[in-house]
């Protein structure tokens, strides 16, 4: 039906005293003896449009309560006046209204504010609230910033699959992709799995890091963006099951360039996040972390730290802190480790790099130190790890031999071997984790809440 985006009434003066149509649906109403007032949201913007009701000139004034329920969907036809409260605002006053569709009074979304923990439980509503349209209107942002980013620096865009038969992260964490089921009819493993559909075993990616080498041994810079999937048993507000991933690749690149793509994406993006979300961040930074703009700026104003990780346990270790995970060399850092260095140590972001080759890998390049890879992780502060990279291990002989140091099967990695004995180059790249940068952003501290319906540990409402 045709009508108007309230967003387009409420940012320019294109309708001021004229006559629109506009549908949404109730957020607020009250009722008083000769007029009543409705905030109307169709999704367009964060804020809402008041509806104001003579109820002197209005059809159907008798049944009006019909049409004030939260939750209800309206059409209304009326004038845009100024606002009689808000400067510089409007409002329309209605002179018909059509009820496109009821809502009864169990309606879960009242007036009171609901913890972001109840609105886990209704996911198909609570896109409605303020919270969630101002989360997925910064999430929309992102995206198109993160294509714009690549395309205008000359990346080609990759799709690659989503089901896969090697595990890229070596970790023995993916969903299995069947066509059988349950069966007692099968001897062994691999009798079941050369009855599938694939005629072995698949799963679903993790990370399609693996074909997005392939492409950039062919493209030069590439990138991906796209749905990765781990089976991990991890209940944390960081992890869910099925996430969004963004993974450049780039060939004749070494860590240091990898390095300085990730800052400068980063940058990018939370510039660009500043500039087109300014009521979503007020709101963010009223309701969800005091001092998330001015923290957002001054990212985009300082240079990252670079942390080799030696120096960092050495900096734990030095800590006086009791944490709850043991720091020594050798061990991956932990989120409290993580969040310990952003916020306390540094005040910023921080690159720590080197890690200790078993605790990485199987493909990134080992230093000549033996005991390290040419690995990166960006930690942010009030999230810890954003984006995992790495210069990837270009030579043949010592990839195989990280390989069978992991009793990988080589015959599984064939395509992705033949990369290193067919004009092999340094290469590197990131993976971004999107709704790691969409909490960041938004000062969400739940990964749950930053993605529309997660998929979780004994969850997949």
């Amino acid at each position: 039906m045709k009508h108007i985006d309230i967003k387009d009434i409420l940012t320019t003066e294109d309708y001021l005293q004229k006559d629109v149509v506009v549908c949404g649906w109730i957020r607020t109403s009250r009722d008083s003896k000769n007029m009543a007032f409705l905030e109307l949201n169709d999704g367009t913007s964060l804020a809402h449009i008041q509806i104001v009701i003579d109820k002197a000139t209005i059809n159907d004034a008798e049944n009006l309560s019909n049409y004030m329920k939260l939750g209800s969907a309206l059409k209304v036809t009326g004038t845009v006046v100024p606002s009689a409260v808000k400067a510089d605002g409007v409002e329309i006053n209605a002179k018909e209204i059509i009820l496109l569709g009821d809502c009864p009074p169990e309606y879960p979304l009242q007036k009171k504010r609901h913890t972001l923990e109840y609105l886990r439980t209704i996911p198909h509503l609570r896109l409605r609230t303020n919270t969630f349209n101002a989360i997925f209107r910064v999430r929309s942002v992102l995206a198109a910033t993160i294509h714009e980013y690549f395309q205008s620096r000359g990346y080609i865009y990759v799709n690659t699959p989503l089901i896969t038969g090697s595990d890229c992260e070596g970790a023995g964490e993916m969903f299995k992709v069947t066509t059988i089921g349950y069966s007692q009819d099968y001897k062994s493993a691999e009798e079941y799995y050369a009855n599938d559909f694939f005629g072995q075993s698949a799963g679903l990616s993790v990370s399609g890091q693996l074909e997005g080498e392939v492409a950039a041994m062919a493209f030069g810079k590439i990138y991906t963006f796209g749905p990765s999937f781990r089976a991990e048993n991890s209940n944390t507000p960081r992890h869910v099951a099925e996430f969004w991933h963004v993974e450049p690749e780039v060939a004749f690149a070494e860590l240091p360039d990898v390095i300085e793509l990730a800052e400068d994406m980063v940058k990018h993006i939370i510039n660009a996040v500043l500039e087109k979300c300014p009521d979503e961040l007020q709101f963010f930074d009223k309701f969800f972390e005091k001092g998330l703009i001015e923290k957002l700026q001054n990212v985009a104003n300082s240079d990252f730290e670079i942390l080799d990780y030696t120096k960092a346990i050495e900096i734990l270790e030095k800590a006086d802190v009791e944490f709850k995970y043991p720091v020594s060399w050798g061990l991956d850092l932990q989120t409290e480790h993580e969040r310990y260095i952003t916020e306390q140590v540094f005040n910023k972001p921080v690159f720590v790099t080197n890690y200790p080759k078993d605790i990485k890998s199987f493909y990134m390049k080992q230093n000549p130190d033996g005991k390290t890879v040419a690995a990166t992780d960006l930690l942010v502060p009030g999230v810890g790890e954003i984006i995992g990279g790495s210069e990837r291990e270009a030579d043949l002989d010592k990839l195989l031999q990280a390989m069978r140091d992991r009793n990988m099967p080589e015959e599984n990695y064939q395509d992705y071997i033949d990369l290193r004995r067919f004009g092999s180059v340094p290469h590197g790249g990131f993976g971004l984790g999107f709704e790691r940068i969409l909490m960041y952003c938004t000062g969400t501290q739940n990964i749950r809440d930053a993605i529309l319906f997660p998929r979780t540990v004994g969850n997949i409402r």
